[in-house]
């Protein structure tokens, strides 16, 4: 008599890991264990898949709280170590954007612009407890009577500090080419003249969305690995694009589902929040997300056993085409041919190179997986999935 097909929640998957009983293992690993036993016999083994990314990550930022002063102040304008952060909210909040540059950067005008510091900087720099400067401007007000503030502040002295990213953890992306007569800088790198580099910026198989493409798992409340500490799915992220064209498999053939995640700054580590400058382009952020997949049957399982030659992308120009808003594909190559360091353009070899860092995913798919064996994680059931484009009318 055949069993039933396996079927799991996340209550009983919690149950297992305060049991000390839960079975996890990573991406990486899952690949074999469902080549091997097939989707149903994967989800019977297996509870958990653990999933990373470190990677560039520009739509990121900083809430945060710098406190009151005698005589209290509204501040209008704020900056932090030279680097403008947004005001337009309460008398000390402001939101700081890891892409805004210091304010006496030159910028391109010294061409490649090398952006040495930037917002991302600020918070690397917040992490690793060195004091940074604040200076605040107000035009005041009977309740608020205060008109400048300047002080030295660390990560400590905050009363609050929150990362809050509008747009990360990428499901798929480009794979970037020029082919200019000039070589080109972009926030995928330096592109070399006629095709002769090729960049690309994803974890494939480790990479969290990739491994559950249709967001099954996903969603509002979902508890995540951030920047190494704990944080939140608090929406889909902007340019969310659930109907990107997919594989038979389901995993999208370009840019499709993105998140919009949040956690408490002063939990992390600079080992996963990073500022980033990009020459010729600007600054940001390279941050650490790990996003653990529930295999609650033997579809999860089936999904989580993608590997880097069934996951494919598109070869786009970055020299003329993409800033011009011409949708054009210069081929589809698959993670492995990527990840092997070289693809095949139209007969033409070209080496290529990564911008996600996977021995940092590794580390990150590995950490999540020990939290979640020493029972120090447990599964955030999502109030509401992520859009998947199926069934929700978009």
């Amino acid at each position: 008599m055949s069993k039933a097909p396996i079927q799991k929640t996340y209550e009983e998957i919690n149950a297992r890991i305060k049991s000390g009983e839960v079975v996890v293992v990573t991406a990486e690993e899952m690949v074999d264990i469902v080549k091997k036993h097939g989707p149903e016999g994967a989800a019977r083994q297996v509870d958990v898949v653990t999933t990373g990314t470190f990677a560039p990550m520009c739509s990121s930022g900083m809430f945060f709280n710098f406190g009151q002063m005698t005589p209290t102040i509204k501040a209008s304008r704020v900056w932090v170590n030279k680097v403008p952060a947004y005001a337009g909210l309460a008398a000390v909040d402001a939101y700081l954007g890891v892409t805004e540059p210091t304010e006496d950067d030159p910028l391109n005008k010294v061409y490649p612009g090398e952006f040495r510091y930037g917002g991302g900087h600020v918070i690397e720099d917040l992490l690793r407890g060195k004091p940074v400067f604040l200076e605040a401007k107000a035009y005041g007000t009977d309740c608020y009577a205060g008109r400048k503030m300047k002080r030295n502040l660390t990560l400590a002295d905050l009363p609050h500090a929150l990362l809050c990213n509008p747009r990360n953890c990428y499901q798929n992306y480009n794979c970037a080419i020029n082919l200019t007569d000039r070589p080109v800088y972009t926030y995928m790198g330096m592109l070399k003249p006629h095709a002769k580099n090729a960049n690309y910026c994803s974890a494939g198989e480790l990479s969290p969305l990739l491994n559950d493409p249709y967001y099954l798992t996903i969603g509002l409340g979902t508890r995540i690995f951030l920047g190494g500490g704990v944080g939140y799915v608090t929406w889909h992220g902007s340019q969310h694009n659930p109907l990107a064209p997919r594989t038979a498999g389901g995993a999208p053939r370009k840019a499709a589902g993105t998140l919009m995640v949040q956690g408490d700054l002063k939990q992390m580590s600079a080992d996963w929040v990073r500022g980033v400058s990009i020459l010729g382009y600007g600054c940001s952020l390279a941050l650490g997300i790990g996003i653990p997949i529930p295999i609650l049957n033997a579809e999860m399982a089936r999904y989580t056993g993608v590997s880097d030659a069934d996951l494919v992308t598109q070869v786009i120009d970055y020299g003329h085409d993409y800033t011009n808003g011409i949708a054009k594909s210069y081929g589809e190559v698959t993670y492995a041919q990527l990840k092997s360091g070289v693809i095949e353009i139209d007969g033409k070899t070209i080496p290529a190179s990564p911008l996600s860092s996977v021995p940092k995913v590794r580390e990150i798919a590995e950490t999540l997986k020990g939290w979640i064996s020493d029972k120090r994680f447990y599964l955030g059931k999502p109030v509401e999935l992520l859009p998947n484009g199926l069934d929700n009318g978009i």
